[in-house]
């Protein structure tokens, strides 16, 4: 099991509370955005940067006529013990990476943040994967600039007349080289980050997809480290993920599960031999609430990366300092809002 006393001590000087956090200022004071509004990157604590609440998988064409529906008290009673649960292992900050037209719900976020105590993100951007089959019509018919004014509007004034803004840009690809709507995404992202600071996290895989964002971002001025590669561990060259990571981008490990815990732990032991674990972001992909079936369907917890991941990086001879780097420091390095351009 986790070692939660060590764990607690490690991150209780991270604590900081929300009332503080509204005054920041959160464009220019290197912020984190969470649904409940603004607090320093230090207050994050240990982050899981990559999971999920709820999907609605319903082609779009068919919720157009006949929208699948689902109760918010039902989702809260299905999902806050799995989120009260990592509370109590140590979590503090949780990263919802659900994409637009997938079941982003930002006041289904606010009502779980403000109910497990923990920080949650939510998300701005459009989801190109699975052969386009969730993006909104008006991506292809927006130019880029007024896609990017969509994410834009979210970042500053709110999403959906909630006023709950997103903490990160997500994007979706299919793996392969980048269609025309998936270059569109990349190109408006550009103009996103450079007008809000938002982190760009991009659904990728393969790395012939993320190096050819990789190489239109460069060419917008955009620094890699603006960038998250998720789902890294779909590519089976380790030596692209320490490229992309020399780069300056963020590589994220993000399918931890009991099947792939030694995929993983040989992943983040291969970045920690080259010197690059300040790179390096790793979660879970789980959840998942399915609108649409019975109570939510099956849910896959939370709890693998502290009673499965961190023992075995511990008993392969990481530190309590590289699992700080691991959980506490780059994910508030790697959502801080900060505009990051090359260095030219």
């Amino acid at each position: 099991m986790f070692q939660r006393r060590s764990f607690l001590k490690m991150t209780s000087s991270a604590a900081v509370a929300f009332a503080c956090s509204s005054q920041l200022n959160s464009s220019t004071d290197h912020t984190i955005m969470t649904v409940r509004g603004p607090m320093r990157p230090s207050a994050m604590g240990f982050t899981l940067s990559h999971e999920h609440i709820l999907a609605n998988f319903q082609p779009l064409g068919d919720r157009e006529k006949h929208p699948w529906t689902y109760d918010l008290d039902e989702v809260v009673k299905v999902v806050l013990p799995y989120l009260q649960q990592i509370k109590k292992l140590g979590c503090r900050t949780f990263v919802d990476c659900t994409a637009v037209a997938l079941g982003r719900d930002p006041r289904l976020l606010k009502r779980l943040s403000e109910e497990s105590g923990l920080h949650i993100l939510t998300v701005t951007g459009n989801y190109a994967a699975v052969n386009a089959q969730f993006l909104p019509s008006y991506v292809f018919t927006d130019s880029v600039e007024a896609l990017a004014n969509r994410w834009i509007t979210e970042s500053r004034s709110g999403i959906e007349g909630t006023g709950i803004r997103p903490g990160l840009i997500k994007l979706g690809f299919n793996g392969g080289p980048l269609t025309d709507a998936e270059q569109k995404l990349i190109r408006a992202a550009a103009i996103t980050h450079r007008k809000t600071g938002l982190t760009i996290g991009a659904h990728t895989g393969p790395a012939i997809s993320a190096f050819a964002q990789l190489s239109i971002l460069e060419q917008a001025g955009i620094h890699p480290s603006a960038w998250i590669w998720i789902h890294a561990q779909n590519e089976l060259d380790s030596s692209q993920h320490i490229k992309a990571a020399r780069m300056g981008a963020w590589v994220s490990f993000d399918g931890v599960s009991a099947e792939t815990l030694t995929t993983h732990v040989n992943l983040v032991k291969r970045m920690k031999s080259e010197g690059l674990l300040h790179r390096v972001l790793v979660s879970q992909d789980a959840g998942w609430f399915h609108v649409g079936q019975p109570h939510g369907g099956a849910f896959r917890t939370f709890e693998t990366v502290f009673n499965g991941f961190i023992p075995a990086i511990r008993t392969a001879g990481f530190t309590e300092v590289d699992i700080r780097t691991l959980f506490n420091d780059n994910p508030a390095n790697a959502f801080s809002i900060s505009v990051r351009t090359s260095r030219s």
